[in-house]
C-alpha cells in the first residue's frame, strides 16, 4: 500500500457475530498490501463514550468510524482504518476502533474481555477512553486489565511453577493512554496545579492493607503500573452541549468548544509524534502482512479454545516469513547467476567464485528477511538448496563443456576422418603424415577459447577412439622398420599414460576445490549467522535493560509508598531479569 493511497473508510477487521469472533477476509487483503511498517493505535472503553470521534480525528476525517448517538452500541467487533502516517511518510497508521465495552444487550462479558485483550495484542499504543474522573468506579470498569493474565500468555513454556511475571508482559505490551472525557475537576493536588500525567500517577497509587477491599482497589492499579511500559493521560472538556452530541459528525470545528478542540489537537499531536511502530520481541518491526498473520493466529487460537500466546504468534509468523526468506534468497541467487555465468566456464574455479559471490548475497538476503529461525532449520534448508544449485551448475558446466568440445572436435577433425576413410594414410609414409596432421589439428583444437573444464578429457577420449585405426596405419607403413614401429608404440603408450596421469591430477584438483568451496560456504553461513545472532542478542539485551529500568523505577515507587510486599515481588522479577541478562552476555553463537 503506497503512502499516498488511503482507504476511503474503515472496514471491519474482526467481526463479532453471535459472540463469535471472525476475521474479515477483505480487511486481511488490505493489510497484506501494506509493505510499510505500521503504527497501530487501538481504542477501547465503555460504549457511548466518544471513542470513534477521537479515531476519526486521528484519521483526519469528520466521518468514518460510526459515532452512534443512541444508547445502543454501534461498533461491533474491531474496525480498522489504514491511513498514511501524517508525520512519518515511510509508515502507515493503522487505527483500530473496538465495540463499546459493557453493552447490556450483549449479555456476554467474556466477549468484552477478548476484545480488550486483542486490542492490546495488536496495538503499539492502547487508548482507554472513559467518562469523568479516575475514581473507583472508573477502575472497576477497567477490570478487564486484571483478567489479562487469564486471557494472554507471554511464553509458550513459562517457568516450572507455570507463573509468568509482569516482566514477561511489559516487553510485549503497548504504551497506555487514558483519555478522560467530559472531565470537570480542577487538576490540583494539595493546592498545587498538576498535569494530567501527574493526576494519573496519583490515581494509580496503591492502598496499604491486605483486606479483600484493599486487594480489589489495588489490583487494576497494580496491573496498569506493571504491564504497560509507558503511561499517558489526557483530559477533555465536553465538546458541546449534550443535546447536540448527535450532530457531532456534521458540526464545524468553530461550533465546538475551543478548549475541547485544543485538547483534541494535543491528543492527536501526541499520538502522531510518540506512538511507536508495532514491534515484536527482538526488534522485529511489523508491517501489513505481519499484522495480518498476528490477527489470524490470535483469532484461530481463541476460536480453538486456547489462550493467545505472544511467543507462539511470533514463531508462527517466523515460520511463514522464514520460508519466504529462503525463496527470496534463492530467487536472488538464481538472478545473480543468470546474469554472471556463461557456460562453459574456462575453469572450475571461475564457476565456484561466481557461485560463492552469489551465495554470499543470497545468505545476506535471507538474514535480512528472516528471524527466530529456531535451530537454524531454514538456514540449513537454504544451505542445502544452495549446495544443490552449485552441484547442478557444475554438472551443467561439464555437459556444456563436453558438448562444445565434442562439436569442436567433430568440426576440426572432420577432414581427417574423411581422409582416413579414403585411405589417404594407408600408404608408405602415411603414418608420419597422419601424425603431422593430427598434431596440427590438436594445436588448432587447443587454441579454441572457452572449451571449459572437459577440454582435455574429451580430446583424450577422442584420441583413444582412434588408437586402433592409427595402430593399423602404423603397422602397414612399409617405410618404417619393426624397431621404428616398436619405438612409436612405446611413445604413444607413454603419451597416453602421461595424459591419464594429468587427468587424474586434474580430477584430484577439482575434488580439492569442491571441498574448499564447501568449507568456504560453511564459514560464510557461520559468519553471517554469528553477526545476526549478535545483533539479536544486543536487541534482546536492550529490551531487558529497558524492562529492568522500568522495574527499578516501580520498585522505588513502591518503597516510597511503603508497599514492602509488592516491592519484594518486584525485586524477584528484577533478579530474574538480571539472570537472563547474564545468560545473554555469556551466550555462545554456534551454527
Amino acid at each position: 500500500m503506497a503512502s499516498d493511497i488511503q482507504m476511503p473508510g474503515p472496514v471491519c477487521l474482526i467481526e463479532n457475530t453471535n459472540t463469535q469472533l471472525v476475521v474479515n477476509p477483505e480487511a486481511l487483503k488490505i493489510l497484506s498490501a501494506i509493505t510499510q511498517p505500521v503504527v497501530v493505535v487501538a481504542i477501547v472503553g465503555l460504549y457511548r463514550t466518544g471513542k470513534s470521534y477521537l479515531m476519526n480525528k486521528l484519521a483526519g476525517k469528520k466521518k468514518g468510524f460510526s459515532l452512534g448517538s443512541t444508547v445502543r452500541s454501534h461498533t461491533k467487533g474491531i474496525w480498522m482504518w489504514c491511513v498514511p502516517h501524517p508525520k512519518k511518510p515511510k509508515y502507515t497508521l493503522v487505527l483500530l476502533d473496538t465495540e463499546g465495552l459493557g453493552d447490556v444487550e450483549k449479555g456476554d462479558n467474556q466477549n468484552d474481555s477478548w476484545i480488550f485483550a486483542l486490542a492490546i495484542l495488536l496495538s503499539s499504543t492502547f487508548v482507554y477512553n472513559s467518562m469523568g474522573t479516575i475514581n473507583q468506579q472508573a477502575m472497576d470498569q477497567l477490570h478487564y486489565v486484571t483478567e489479562l493474565t487469564d486471557k494472554i500468555r507471554a511464553k509458550s513454556s513459562p517457568d516450572a511453577n507455570e507463573v509468568e511475571d509482569s516482566a514477561d508482559f511489559v516487553r510485549f505490551f503497548p504504551d497506555f493512554v487514558w483519555t478522560l472525557r467530559d472531565f470537570s475537576l480542577k487538576l490540583e493536588l494539595d493546592g498545587q496545579r498538576i498535569s494530567p500525567d501527574e493526576y494519573l500517577e496519583n490515581s494509580l497509587k496503591l492502598k496499604q492493607g491486605t483486606s479483600h477491599k484493599d486487594k480489589n482497589f489495588n489490583q487494576p492499579r497494580h496491573c496498569i503500573r506493571n504491564f504497560f511500559p509507558k503511561k499517558k493521560c489526557f483530559t477533555f472538556s465536553p465538546p458541546t452541549h449534550w443535546k447536540k452530541l448527535d450532530q457531532l459528525e456534521t458540526m464545524q470545528d468553530d461550533e465546538l468548544e475551543p478548549e475541547f478542540m485544543e485538547e483534541a489537537a494535543d491528543f492527536c499531536s501526541y499520538i502522531f509524534s510518540n506512538s511507536k511502530v508495532k514491534t515484536l520481541s527482538g526488534g522485529i518491526q511489523v508491517n501489513g502482512p505481519r499484522l495480518e498473520t498476528l490477527v489470524v493466529t490470535y483469532i484461530n487460537t481463541i476460536s480453538s479454545g486456547d489462550l493467545p500466546c505472544m511467543e507462539n504468534a511470533i514463531l508462527a509468523l517466523a515460520q511463514i516469513e522464514n520460508s519466504a526468506a529462503v525463496k527470496k534468497a534463492m530467487a536472488h541467487y538464481d538472478q545473480q547467476m543468470a546474469e554472471k555465468v556463461e557456460l562453459p566456464t574456462e575453469t572450475l574455479q571461475e564457476l565456484l567464485d561466481l557461485h560463492m559471490a552469489s551465495e554470499k548475497e543470497a545468505i545476506e538476503v535471507f538474514m535480512k528477511n528472516s528471524f527466530k529461525d529456531v535451530d537454524h532449520l531454514f538456514q540449513n534448508e537454504l544451505a542445502a538448496q544452495l549446495e544443490k544449485r552449485r552441484n547442478d551448475f557444475c554438472k551443467e558446466n561439464m555437459k556444456a563443456s563436453s558438448d562444445r568440445c565434442s562439436a569442436l572436435l567433430k568440426d576440426i577433425f572432420h577432414s581427417l576422418e574423411g581422409h582416413i576413410k579414403e585411405g589417404v594414410y594407408s600408404k608408405p609414409g602415411g603414418y608420419h603424415l597422419l601424425m603431422q596432421t593430427m598434431n596440427a589439428l590438436k594445436i588448432k583444437y587447443l587454441q579454441e577459447p572457452r572449451k571449459g573444464i572437459q577440454s582435455e578429457e574429451v580430446l583424450q577420449t577422442y584420441l583413444r577412439s582412434k588408437e586402433s585405426v592409427i595402430d593399423a596405419i602404423l603397422q602397414t607403413d612399409q617405410t618404417l622398420t619393426e624397431k621404428d614401429k616398436e619405438i612409436e608404440v612405446q611413445r604413444v603408450k607413454a603419451e597416453s599414460a602421461e595424459a591419464a596421469a594429468k587427468m587424474l591430477e586434474e580430477m584430484q584438483k577439482k575434488n580439492q576445490q569442491m571441498m574448499e568451496e564447501k568449507e568456504k560456504s560453511y564459514q560464510e553461513h557461520l559468519k553471517q549467522l554469528t553477526e545476526k545472532m549478535e545483533q539479536e542478542r544486543a536487541q534482546l539485551m536492550a529490551e531487558h535493560e529497558r524492562v529492568l529500568a522500568l522495574k527499578l523505577q516501580e520498585k522505588e515507587k513502591l518503597e516510597k509508598e511503603g508497599h514492602q510486599i509488592e516491592s519484594r515481588k518486584i525485586q524477584r522479577e528484577i533478579e530474574n531479569l538480571k539472570e537472563e541478562m547474564a545468560g545473554l552476555k555469556e551466550r555462545c553463537t554456534l551454527i
